[in-house]
């Protein structure tokens, strides 16, 4: 068995120590790896040793066979359509429906599919996390909060196009704003009064394979804050749940199965430092080898073509891992 590691943007994390459920440890100033899942479990692994370095690279033996979904493309369409009937009766605004594809993987840890996602598949908050309680290889585009002392940053995306795209639609510029009005929502309740901002609205960023439309929302956090009550104020993040949260989160269980550390949180905490993702588009193993795929609904939604956005996030990251989507 390899030695649990961690690694994120050119930070390398070995020597564990503790492995914790209890976000109030984070507050003792080691370094820490903390993986949520969307359901609210906790889990921080504090290692003893970090140094800037290349990740380990590793062999990958591509999986063979057909991915299972646990959602039909029928079944799928039927989802964002009760979704929009619960939009139409003023229950939820938007959405992000999922699903989850698995195969058969064999014994192999993740270590090589990491190494060929940072070669193919670059993306901005790509991270590796191998512990006995999980292992997971992410290739995160996206940023759930950054902290450097009191500042604070998180940069949901909602919106997603092929290469290519110059301009997103109307839909995607809404939902965008709709998720931008819940985080700064989300982070006044940790925040200093009139310190929350929105320094970049709609902006579009090239991704591998894709053009997503980004913000950025910052803000001042209250003095004393503790981990415990950013992570309780923050989760699950807004862009993979919905508006508003409480009644989006009420439809996904209702139609979902459990997402597990998909559309949870990935990254480190140090001290009054952080970088955290938002965990979309990682694959993670367990009995199988998982990966999770949605879209944000709106009433303005297709479903034939909400259902091509989850084909089209899944489909770089499938090629690299293998088998059939």
């Amino acid at each position: 068995m390899n030695a649990p590691i961690f690694w994120m943007n050119g930070r390398l994390a070995t020597g564990l120590t503790k492995v914790s459920t209890d976000p109030n440890d984070l507050d003792d100033g080691g370094f820490w790896a903390v993986s949520t899942t969307f359901e609210g479990e906790f889990l921080a692994a504090k290692f003893s040793e970090v140094s800037l370095s290349d990740f380990p690279e590793t062999t990958w033996e591509s999986v063979t066979g057909q991915w299972i979904s646990t959602l039909s493309r029928e079944n799928y369409i039927a989802y964002v359509r009760s979704i929009q009937e619960e939009i139409a009766k003023g229950w939820v605004y938007q959405v992000n429906a999922c699903r989850e594809i698995s195969i058969d993987s064999g014994h192999q840890n993740l270590r090589g599919l990491f190494s060929q996602i940072l070669k193919s598949n670059p993306a901005p908050w790509a991270s590796y996390l191998e512990i006995a309680e999980r292992n997971i290889a992410s290739a995160s585009p996206e940023l759930f909060l950054q902290r450097i002392g009191n500042h604070v940053r998180t940069s949901p995306i909602k919106g997603t196009a092929p290469i290519g795209t110059t301009e997103f639609g109307n839909k995607d510029n809404a939902e965008n704003i709709m998720i931008v009005d819940l985080m700064r929502n989300d982070l006044g309740q940790i925040c200093k009064s009139g310190t929350v901002t929105v320094p970049r609205l709609l902006a579009t960023e090239k991704h591998p394979g894709l053009n997503h439309l980004v913000s950025d929302v910052e803000g001042e956090l209250s003095d004393a804050i503790s981990w415990a009550k950013i992570f309780a104020a923050l989760l699950p993040a807004g862009s993979i749940s919905g508006a508003p949260k409480s009644s989006a989160v009420s439809t996904i269980k209702a139609h979902e199965s459990k997402r597990g550390p998909y559309c949870g949180v990935l990254g480190w905490v140090q001290g009054d430092r952080c970088e955290l993702s938002v965990a979309i588009r990682i694959f993670f193993k367990d009995d199988k080898l998982r990966f999770g795929t949605g879209a944000g609904i709106t009433w303005a939604s297709s479903p034939a073509d909400e259902w091509e956005e989850t084909e089209l996030k899944a489909r770089k990251l499938i090629s690299i891992a293998g088998g059939d989507l």
